[in-house]
């Protein structure tokens, strides 16, 4: 179906666009597919060529919402409100939107390395929460961070809820899955990587401890912060200077703040 009469420029969403059987369910995609809902999430889904989508389940406010064009034979079932309700997790504000599609393909690290362009890394170590790891890539998008990277066991699987809370950066950051992230934080120093651990424990701050050249900023997961053997393989820990009113910062908030600073330190 083709949005018409929007008065917004006529671009194309298009991916890998390809029809599906069924797909009925309860906020969760068929076997070895992702769910994803939101205006955001869908339309940079629906952008992204590297997505093949299979349904979009809309309302016709929810595709009048979306920046561009569906290809006329786009496979697109329209929906009320709560049908759609029914097709993705508790309360999730869909917006009238509701997307079903392949995974992201695996990405190597040493690839998304090649062509970061010395642009910093981040590196997540056993931060599992979706909304988490959204916001996270939220800001690495916002930042224009090369990649974020996680260990496969101990991080979320790619979800609505995580492509929610991205804002649509879900498809525009890489996100390398690993086996052995201390393994790979030996390549990233290889590459010419100064590896920074957030530690509130540490004496340096951040700032002090930002060199020129190449970062990768090395986070933990709240409450246990960075296993002993990843801190082991960071180059320096340094600490954000936040008052001490407060223990911590959550950890997509320290990301963001921690970003900031290579941001500006590159930026003088």
């Amino acid at each position: 179906m083709t949005k018409r009469g929007s008065g917004k420029p006529d671009r194309a969403l298009r991916g890998r666009a390809g029809r599906m059987r069924g797909g009925r369910g309860s906020g969760r995609g068929s076997r070895g597919m992702v769910r994803l809902w939101g205006r955001h999430a869908v339309e940079a889904a629906l952008m992204n060529p590297d997505r093949r989508h299979h349904k979009l389940w809309a309302s016709r406010e929810g595709v009048d919402s979306l920046n561009g064009e569906l290809p006329d034979d786009f496979p697109i079932e329209w929906a009320e409100a709560p049908d759609l309700a029914r097709l993705v997790a508790r309360d999730a504000p869909h917006q009238g939107l509701v997307l079903e599609c392949d995974p992201l393909d695996d990405l190597h690290l040493a690839d998304v390395i090649d062509a970061g362009a010395g642009r910093p890394l981040l590196i997540l170590d056993q931060v599992t929460d979706p909304h988490n790891v959204g916001a996270i890539l939220r800001s690495a998008a916002a930042f224009d961070a090369c990649a974020i990277v996680t260990q496969d066991r101990h991080a979320p699987p790619e979800s609505g809820a995580l492509a929610k809370s991205a804002s649509g950066a879900l498809e525009i950051v890489p996100w390398v899955k690993v086996v052995n992230l201390a393994r790979a934080l030996e390549e990233i120093a290889e590459a010419g990587y100064w590896r920074i651990g957030l530690a509130g424990e540490a004496e340096a701050t951040l700032a002090s401890a930002l060199p020129q050249g190449p970062v990768a900023l090395v986070l933990g997961a709240e409450g246990e912060g960075m296993r002993h053997n990843i801190a082991q393989h960071c180059d320096a820990l340094a600490r954000l200077p936040i008052s001490e009113a407060m223990e911590s910062l959550n950890v997509s908030n320290a990301a963001a703040v921690a970003l900031y600073a290579v941001a500006t330190r590159e930026a003088e």
